[in-house]
């Protein structure tokens, strides 16, 4: 008897995933080289460990060393993944950063530096790959959002604006692009062991407030985040349109 196809299979795909030298976007990168695709791994500092991670899989790992607090890089880590490739299917935006600080005293530095990496950067390179893939008429784009998609939190303004704007953003993207082919969803991780909550984990009480509020009582690792990417990474999310799927352990169920 022959298997219907995986619906989950990536095999042939190419992958580019923002921020894959560390965190989230390297556990997205490994998991989307486990199901099948090549990656273009961007970030601005090497990607050995990622590439080392993704070897084992039998995949192609090509690396592109850019810094995306600006849009310059942004046409050409698109041209450079199709070169390399051949291809561009699937465009995963999780490079970020953020600035704590209290909203009174705000600098507008980091108002802006956040603002561009998180909010500017990501829409420009999701109109760059775009144009590609509604002229190929089909693709896959997942951006990185955030518990702070649909909380405030405290002490972090520009992070916030930034990523309720990134759902914002996916769902105008979705509405204008799914009937043209291509998938615009998004993943709002939960707290995880990551560069951008290493203050909060060294700060015994904060960290005690938020395991108590989380259900599942530990904070997310990287590896987690893998298994919602894969999915809207695929054929079996392809009637799923501008969402936002939390990865939070049951933290917004609380």
């Amino acid at each position: 008897m022959t298997l219907p196809p995986n619906p989950f299979d990536l095999t042939g795909r190419v992958a580019i995933v923002t921020g894959a030298n560390t965190g989230i976007g390297q556990g997205i990168a490994v998991a989307l080289a486990q199901a099948g695709a090549d990656i273009v791994a961007v970030g601005r500092s090497a990607m050995d460990d990622t590439a080392a991670q993704i070897a084992p899989t039998g995949r192609r790992c090509h690396a592109i060393r850019a810094d995306l607090s600006t849009i310059a890089p942004v046409a050409g880590i698109i041209e450079e993944a199709r070169d390399t490739f051949g291809r561009l299917d699937i465009l995963v935006n999780n490079a970020g950063i953020i600035r704590r600080g209290d909203s009174v005293d705000f600098t507008e530095a980091d108002w802006d530096a956040v603002i561009d990496t998180n909010l500017k950067s990501l829409f420009f390179l999701s109109q760059a790959a775009g144009r590609h893939m509604i002229a190929e008429g089909n693709g896959k784009i997942i951006n990185i959002a955030s518990l702070l998609s649909f909380q405030g939190g405290i002490r972090i303004p520009s992070y916030t604006a930034s990523k309720s704007g990134v759902a914002g953003l996916t769902r105008l993207l979705a509405c204008e692009w799914a009937g043209k082919g291509v998938n615009v969803n998004a993943i709002a991780p939960g707290y995880f062991v990551t560069n951008n909550t290493t203050a909060l984990r060294e700060d015994p009480g904060r960290s005690a407030e938020i395991l108590g509020r989380i259900p599942a009582g530990r904070w997310g690792e990287p590896s987690d985040i893998g298994g919602a990417a894969t999915f809207l990474a695929s054929r079996a999310s392809d009637y799923v349109h501008g969402t936002v799927l939390t990865v939070d352990g049951g933290w917004l169920a609380r």
